[in-house]
């Protein structure tokens, strides 16, 4: 169980309800703030997830999340995004702080934002990543772990410093998964603290998008980016056995759905959208059919007479079925006007706290509807809620 669970009304209702709250973060760059504000509206409630998974941005979140206590996270996560918002010594290029959409017209929003993913590319971030010197076509004995234009040297050490990996590999109190690609093999793998220690190397694994990115060497092989794969570790979390009542909150950074794009940049952004928004939806809509088939393959499974119980097609059967209850509760990072294609690597300050706004108005927004979050009927074992369709 998660540290302390219970506490208000609305965390003690979901505490009866349901074996597993978790909370499943998408990949997404910069986007990523968008996750810490959920965070801070579920922990304004005291709601807090006693398994976390993640890729990408996703995974550096729930190592801050997981390696804290619950009353230290969300100043924990200020503290990260802070520091990997920054602005670089030299020179001093990126969006002003006070940038609002309320105070600035559309087109200098979106030059200036522009101008800050400008930055980012060519100085890194502190704290995050830095350019890789010499580049990679100048290195006069490259390896996997330099073949990449930055160097995430950094991350290790603010992972380091703001991460208590003793506490997040305590899975008794919070599970950890994050996902990550084998170079070599190219499977799909996840690092779980229920089967191994985690360090800060198996977070910078998920998040090593080639070839911006450094693949991460853990146990002799190397690691990319989950998001090369699937941007989405939701498979992992609704396909675990033994399977058990659950509250998932999933926290995608893109939108599967968008408009037209009419100009280069549009395509773009739009097809990065369609790329990284990944499985979601599919996961989502097959998930919903599979439970409904496996609750019903259960319903079946009781009519049949206890002698018969014995024979080898029920007891394969009987694996297969499945009577948990599944509420999927899905939030989506809406983009700004101003953004463009280069959202994900735009780390200005003003952007990463609209980011974080966005995500605590639609947490806030949710949790105003506890309906949304009461257990679902064994009639419908699966079902979802979505904050800007409901």
């Amino acid at each position: 169980m998660a540290d302390d669970k219970q506490g208000t009304p609305l965390a003690e209702a979901v505490a009866r309800d349901y074996r597993t709250v978790a909370l499943v973060l998408q990949g997404g760059g910069a986007l990523g703030a968008y996750q810490a504000g959920v965070v801070e509206a579920l922990e304004e409630v005291q709601l807090r997830p006693d398994w976390i998974a993640g890729i990408s941005i996703g995974a550096l979140n729930a190592a801050i999340i997981a390696g804290n206590p619950p009353e230290r996270r969300v100043e924990r996560l200020r503290d990260f995004w802070d520091t990997i918002c920054r602005v670089s010594p030299w020179p001093p290029v990126a969006l002003p702080a006070a940038l609002d959409a309320r105070h600035w017209p559309l087109v200098l929003q979106n030059g200036l934002s522009g101008l800050a993913a400008w930055s980012a590319l060519i100085q890194g971030q502190p704290g995050f990543f830095r350019p890789r010197l010499p580049p990679p076509f100048l290195q006069a004995q490259a390896t996997p772990a330099t073949a990449s234009w930055y160097d995430t040297t950094p991350l290790r050490g603010t992972l380091e410093r703001l991460v208590d990996f003793d506490r997040l590999n305590d899975a008794r109190a919070m599970r950890v998964s994050v996902g990550a690609v084998n170079v070599k093999s190219g499977n799909f793998v996840y690092f779980d603290n229920t089967r191994q220690r985690l360090g800060p190397e198996h977070f910078m694994a998920s998040g090593a998008l080639p070839p911006g990115f450094p693949a991460v060497e853990i146990d002799g092989e190397y690691y990319w980016d989950g998001g090369v794969v699937s941007n989405t570790p939701l498979y992992r979390v609704l396909t675990e056995q033994p399977q058990r009542d659950m509250l998932v909150f999933q926290v995608d950074l893109w939108s599967a759905q968008g408009e037209l794009p009419h100009d280069m940049p549009g395509v773009a952004e739009r097809s990065k959208e369609i790329q990284y928004s990944s499985r979601t939806r599919l996961m989502t809509e097959y998930m919903h059919e599979s439970r409904r088939r496996q609750r019903l393959l259960q319903d079946v499974l009781a009519l049949v007479p206890p002698e018969r119980r014995a024979d080898p097609a029920y007891r394969q059967a009987e694996c297969e079925a499945n009577g948990a209850l599944v509420n999927l509760v899905h939030l989506i990072y809406r983009d700004k006007p101003y953004e463009g294609h280069y959202k994900d690597y735009e780390f200005s300050a003003a952007s990463m706290h609209g980011h974080w706004r966005s995500g605590l108005a639609d947490m806030r927004h949710t949790l105003a509807h506890p309906k949304w979050l009461a257990a679902p009927t064994a009639e419908q074992p699966f079902v979802t809620h979505d904050v800007h369709q409901e």
